[in-house]
């Protein structure tokens, strides 16, 4: 862990999360008084499976990946986290302990988090925030389902085509935000079929690969077009 500190991400972290989005002046000084922030380098871990949860927490900046490991001792990549995702809410609102490892996929990743005693404080007393919460958490439930449903019934070109879509680029360009290998656990495939694709694509004139992880994507229609569940 780099650093800990309360600061100016704790005002970014509530701007950035929709659930936030909307507080009046009161109710968001409320918030920013009990959050903090905290960096991590990559590869450091946020929380361990099996620790206790003590808090709520935002990705404030970089990228965080869930996962879990099989019964194998294989790595698999449950969910990938950006900017104003929120996660550790299951495990905090039953008083569990986490079921995932949370590590910083990000050259630095900087997340905010709030003690479990101050959220569970300020939800009791915000009646409009904790129906917020609710909803954000039927709408991540609705999300998991249809994303589990879909992933089933894709090929590996509709992940990987799928994937690239949901990237926040500007111009079309993004640096691929975690490695060939984790990608293919995330999509359920190997580096190799992943390679293979992406070279596909390029062929296709769909994307250009500038280096081992650039891409810039020509074709965002038509990508869409393959993603999609005929």
């Amino acid at each position: 862990m780099c650093c800990e500190h309360a600061c100016s991400h704790e005002a970014s972290c509530l701007m950035s999360v929709p659930v936030f989005k909307g507080l009046n002046e009161v109710d968001r000084q409320i918030l920013q008084k009990v959050t903090r922030s905290r960096s991590f380098s990559k590869g450091e871990f946020i929380f361990r499976n099996g620790e206790q949860s003590e808090a709520l927490f935002v990705v404030n900046e970089g990228l965080i990946k869930l996962t879990k490991m099989s019964a194998e001792g294989k790595e698999q990549i449950v969910r990938l986290l950006f900017p104003g995702d929120f996660f550790g809410l299951f495990s905090l609102l039953k008083n569990d302990k986490h079921y995932v490892d949370a590590e910083a996929a990000g050259p630095l990743t900087v997340i905010c988090y709030i003690d479990k005693k101050d959220f569970l404080k300020t939800m009791e007393s915000n009646a409009d925030l904790s129906y917020r919460f609710l909803l954000a958490l039927n709408d991540r439930l609705f999300e998991a389902d249809e994303s589990m449903g879909q992933l089933s019934l894709m090929e590996v070109e509709q992940r990987l085509a799928s994937f690239h879509d949901k990237q926040r680029a500007e111009g079309g360009a993004f640096t691929l935000p975690i490695t060939k290998r984790d990608l293919a656990s995330y999509i359920g495939t190997t580096p190799e079929s992943v390679s293979r694709k992406l070279l596909a694509f390029a062929k296709q004139k769909l994307i250009v690969l500038d280096g081992p992880r650039q891409i810039q994507i020509l074709e965002p229609e038509q990508l869409k077009k393959i993603a999609e569940i005929s």
